[in-house]
């Protein structure tokens, strides 16, 4: 009796602790999943907080948006949009090499159109004449006809043999490379006397309000330093007379070449046509009145070269007076209805008005006048009444 009323209270307690021991574990177990879930979140927020950074990183990261690579930006489809210097009362450009382009342009028959810049813009290359076809910059006068002549099909030289290919490559080579330097040096030699035989007014060419006595000083003086290049070349080394020889051979060259051709393998103008005329019409369209002495032994013994270069202007430039005049850079493309004068369209509107009210005037006085008459024909018709009344009753009396 004892032993059982003694066992069953020591159960008890066992069992207790049992339960105890449960419940603790169970509280450390909710408890470890509490601190597991605290560490997951804390490990969450720490991840995106980290992945917020990389973004906010990658985002500073980036390049700001790239600017625009060509300067027109409202440009037409497959218009060709065309850099170079200004006109001149002479040339349509004092450069053979914007020339060359134009020329050449012309005579493929593409559209293109002269942006005029002010002088503001060279290419990426540091080069005029450069163009921008459909958001494109190409520049270099030979890579802008070759990619242009691939992308529309234009080949001046279509029908040239490989032999004449090779006296065009060669002779191209001559123009640019030796002749082109001959006229570079009497530029530089003689700054004054080119500025005007181009009759060229260096205010507006280079588009500025400097008074032209200035520009003129600082022009000589620029191409007093350009002569570095000339002599750099290998050209300027000579003495003045062999450097005009170098010329003359040049021209005979040309000339024996072309010979009473319309040009230079044939009737149909090609690539050497168009170089050679860029860098002969340098010479040939200098102002007679300026002294130019390659330009008068060219027209003495070269009379041929001369003709070459006015067949060529008529054909590429029917409108060369224009431009030479006018300085037009697009004298090629049709012009919009000239727009009125502010001036004009007030007289016109005021002489307008006044006939309006001449008119309202006039009008006036004739309703007036219609009214007037009205009213006497109706004070007429009244007497007459009257007077026919009165009568009436007198008979009856």
């Amino acid at each position: 009796m004892t032993t059982e009323t003694e066992t069953k209270p020591v159960e008890q307690a066992e069992e207790k602790k049992e339960e105890v021991k449960e419940e603790v574990k169970k509280e450390e177990a909710e408890a470890n999943n509490a601190d597991e879930k605290a560490d997951d979140k804390a490990e969450k927020a720490d991840k995106e907080k980290k992945e917020e950074e990389k973004k906010d990183v990658k985002a500073k990261k980036e390049p700001a948006a790239p600017k625009p690579s060509v300067h027109k930006l409202d440009f037409e489809k497959d218009m060709i949009y065309l850099y170079q210097f200004t006109r001149t009362p002479v040339l349509p450009s004092l450069s053979p090499y914007c020339l060359k382009v134009e020329t050449w342009l012309r005579l493929a028959g593409l559209r293109y159109e002269n942006v005029d810049h002010k002088m503001k813009y060279k290419s990426k290359k540091g080069q005029l004449p450069f163009v921008e076809v459909n958001g494109e910059e190409i520049a270099d006068s030979a890579i802008i006809i070759k990619e242009l002549g691939q992308r529309y099909n234009c080949d001046l030289d279509a029908g040239l043999t490989p032999e004449q290919r090779n006296v065009a490559h060669a002779t191209i080579s001559m123009i640019e490379n030796h002749f082109a330097w001959v006229v570079k040096w009497w530029r530089c030699r003689c700054p004054g006397e080119w500025v005007r035989a181009a009759k060229l007014n260096l205010q507006q060419a280079l588009n500025t309000r400097i008074p032209n006595a200035v520009l003129n000083f600082a022009f000589k003086l620029r191409y007093r330093q350009a002569a570095k290049k000339v002599r750099a070349h290998g050209i300027g080394v000579h003495k003045p007379e062999e450097i005009e020889e170098f010329g003359h051979n040049d021209l005979m060259v040309l000339s024996d070449l072309l010979g009473d051709k319309n040009f230079f393998f044939g009737d149909a103008p090609t690539s050497l046509d168009v170089v050679a005329f860029a860098n002969l019409a340098q010479v040939a369209f200098m102002d007679k009145e300026v002294s130019y002495s390659l330009r008068d032994w060219m027209t003495e013994h070269c009379g041929n070269l001369v003709e070459f270069c006015n067949r060529v202007k008529d054909r590429a430039f029917p409108d060369w007076e224009e431009m030479c005049n006018t300085l037009d850079m697009n004298s090629h493309l049709p012009k919009p209805p000239p727009e009125e004068k502010a001036e004009e369209k007030d007289e016109k509107k005021e002489e307008k008005t006044k006939e309006e009210e001449k008119k309202d005037e006039k009008d006036k006085d004739d309703t007036e006048k219609e009214k007037a008459q009205k009213d006497e024909k109706e004070g007429e018709k009244d007497d007459n009444k009257k007077a026919e009344e009165k009568e009436k009753e007198e008979e009856k009396k």
